[in-house]
C-alpha cells in the first residue's frame, strides 16, 4: 500500500508509458505483457497509471479492463476526448478498477481551434466544461488535459481552467504537447494559473512534457517549482515523436535535490529493473548515454574520472547506481556460469521465467557464452525476446546461405508455418536479400520492406546484432525485431517476426 501523499511537499507520479508511450511504431504490446508492466509500475510506486484509450481499439478497451483487474492500489486512468461516447466506453472499461480515474480533455490552442476543430474559444469552454460534467456521471476523480497548452494563450487558458475546475475535474493537466516551450516560459504559464485561477487551490495541476526540444525533464522540473504537484512521465522516455518526459530522470532530480523539500512513492531500487523490461518488451534499446539508466550512465573510461572514483565515488556520481537497482557487484557470466546466476540476472533485468523456460534459454545462453566472451545484460534480453517467439504461428527452421566474392549470393530456408515445414531457394544482389527473397517465395504475399536498421549491441566482430524492420502491407506497417550473433540470420528473424503480425 502506497503512503499518502501531501500535496504541498510530495508530486504524484502519473506513468504513462502503457498509452503514450505505447504509440511509438513498434512498440506496442499485448495483454498479458501490459498486466506485466502494470504490475511493475506498481512495486516501483507510481501513483497513477494511464493504462489506455479505451475507445482506440477493442485490443485497447481490453487491456484497460485486464490491468484493472490485476493493480490493487495504484489509480488506473483512462484517456478520452471531450466525447460522450468516449466517457461511455472509458467508464466501462474501467468497471473492475479499485481505484479509477476519466482523463478527458481537448486542444485549447489557435492552432488546434482552427485548423482542428474549426471552432471558436467559446465553443471550446463549452465542450471542456461539458465533458468533465459528463464524466463525473460515472467517476469522482476526474482529470482534464488542455491540449497543446503550452501554446495557448496564458489568459485564455486561465479560464478554462478554472471553468472546468468549477464543473469538477481534480486534476487538471496543462500539457506542452509539442515540447515547444521553454523552461522559464512553461514554469511561468504553470504560476500563473496558480496565482490567477479561482479555486486552483483546490485541485492538483499537472505536468505532461514532450521532448521534442530535448527539454521535456526540465520543463517538467520548472513546472513542479512552479506548483505543478502531478508530473505524467514514462519509463526511459519513450513516446511518440522525440518521447516523453523521462520518469527516473524527474524522480531522481527530486532525489537528489533535497533543497526542493518534495518527495514521491516511487521506490528507486526498481528503476532499473523495470527501466529493462521495458526496453525488452518494446524492442526499444536504451541509448548508452541515456542519463539514470543508460549503459554508460555510471561508467568512467578517463583516467583522471576513474582515479577520482576509486578515490571517493561522490567525486564523479551524484547518484549510487544500488539506489536505482544496479548491483556493484554483478555476477559475470561466462560458459561456466549456472542456471542460478541466470536467473538471478534475469530477475535484476525485471523477468521471471518458469523452470521450463530458465532450462530453454539456459541451453541457448551456453551456445552463445561459448561464441561470446562477454556476455551482457543485452545478450540476456536478446535471450529472453527470443523465448517469446517460440509460439509465434511462422518461424525459422533453418538458413543456409552460400556467398562471396565474384559468387552469387543463394540462401536455402526452411519454415514452420503452425507446424507444417515448407522449403525455398532463391539468389539475391547480397546474403540477406537472398534470405528475403526465399521467405517471400513461401509467404505469399505483397509486401514491402520500408525500414530496415542494424545496430550492433557492443563492439566487435563476434557480437550480437540487433535488427529492427518496418514492412508494408495492405498499406499498414508492422514492425519486427531479432537479435542473433548471425546478421543475416537477424534480418530474416526479423522480417518473419514482422509477418507474424499480420499473416493470418
Amino acid at each position: 500500500m502506497a503512503k499518502q501523499l501531501n500535496e504541498k511537499n510530495s508530486v504524484f507520479i502519473f506513468d504513462t508509458t502503457l498509452r503514450d508511450g505505447e504509440q511509438v511504431p513498434g512498440c506496442q504490446l499485448n495483454t498479458i505483457e501490459k498486466i506485466q508492466v502494470a504490475q511493475s509500475l506498481e512495486s516501483l510506486g507510481v501513483d497513477i497509471i494511464e493504462a489506455g484509450f479505451p475507445i482506440s481499439s477493442p485490443g485497447d478497451f481490453n487491456s484497460v479492463i485486464e490491468i484493472s483487474k490485476s493493480v490493487t492500489w495504484t489509480i488506473i486512468c483512462a484517456l478520452t476526448r471531450a466525447i460522450e461516447k468516449d466517457i461511455d466506453i472509458a467508464a466501462e472499461s474501467l468497471q473492475y478498477a479499485k481505484r479509477k480515474r476519466i482523463h478527458t480533455g481537448i486542444g485549447t490552442s489557435p492552432y488546434h481551434i482552427k485548423y482542428k476543430f474549426n471552432s471558436t474559444q467559446d465553443e471550446i469552454l463549452e465542450r471542456a466544461v461539458a465533458s468533465v460534467k459528463y464524466a463525473k456521471k460515472y467517476v469522482e476523480d476526474i482529470e482534464f488535459y488542455c491540449e497543446d497548452a503550452g501554446r495557448t494563450d496564458n489568459v485564455y487558458l486561465a479560464r478554462i481552467v478554472e471553468a472546468v475546475i468549477k464543473a469538477g475535474a481534480k486534476v487538471v493537466n496543462i500539457p506542452d504537447t509539442t515540447g515547444y516551450c521553454l523552461p522559464e516560459e512553461y514554469g511561468a504559464k504553470i504560476k500563473f494559473l496558480m496565482d490567477n485561477v479561482k479555486g486552483i487551490q483546490n485541485v492538483i495541476l499537472s505536468t505532461h512534457c514532450h521532448n521534442d526540444l530535448g527539454m521535456a525533464t526540465a520543463n517538467t522540473i520548472s513546472g513542479i517549482i512552479n506548483g505543478a504537484r502531478q508530473v505524467e512521465v514514462t519509463i526511459n522516455g519513450i513516446g511518440e515523436r522525440a518521447g516523453n518526459t523521462s520518469l527516473e530522470e524527474v524522480v531522481m532530480i527530486i532525489k537528489s535535490h533535497k533543497e526542493l523539500n518534495i518527495g514521491t512513492n516511487i521506490n528507486t531500487k526498481h528503476i532499473y529493473p523495470i527501466s529493462r523490461m521495458i526496453s525488452s518488451l518494446m524492442n526499444m534499446p536504451v541509448q548508452p548515454n541515456k542519463a539514470i539508466v543508460g549503459r554508460n550512465a555510471f561508467a568512467h573510461s578517463s583516467g583522471i574520472h576513474q582515479d577520482g572514483i576509486l578515490k571517493n565515488r561522490e567525486n564523479y556520481e551524484i547518484i549510487d547506481p544500488k539506489d536505482i537497482g544496479i548491483d556493484n557487484n554483478i555476477i559475470a557470466l561466462t560458459a561456466r556460469s549456472g542456471r542460478a546466476a541466470l536467473k538471478y540476472r534475469l530477475n535484476i533485468l525485471g523477468i521471471e521465467l518458469s523452470q521450463k523456460k530458465l532450462d530453454d534459454i539456459y541451453e541457448e545462453f551456453l551456445k552463445l557464452a561459448d561464441y561470446k566472451k562477454n556476455i551482457n545484460d543485452d545478450d540476456i534480453l536478446m535471450l529472453a525476446g527470443k523465448d517469446r517467439t517460440e509460439s509465434n504461428r511462422i518461424r525459422l527452421e533453418y538458413l543456409q546461405v552460400t556467398s562471396g566474392v565474384g559468387i552469387l549470393p543463394v540462401a536455402s530456408i526452411c519454415l514452420n508455418i503452425a507446424g507444417e515445414k515448407f522449403e525455398a531457394a532463391a539468389s539475391g544482389n547480397g546474403p540477406v536479400d537472398a534470405a528475403i527473397r526465399a521467405v517471400k517465395q513461401i509467404i505469399h504475399r505483397q509486401m514491402v520492406i520500408q525500414e530496415f536498421l542494424i545496430q550492433a549491441i557492443n563492439k566487435g566482430s563476434n557480437d550480437v546484432g540487433k535488427v529492427h524492420m518496418q514492412v508494408k502491407y495492405n498499406d499498414v506497417n508492422y514492425y519486427g525485431f531479432a537479435a542473433n550473433t548471425d546478421i543475416v540470420a537477424a534480418s530474416v528473424e526479423a522480417f518473419i517476426d514482422a509477418i507474424n503480425k499480420f499473416v493470418e
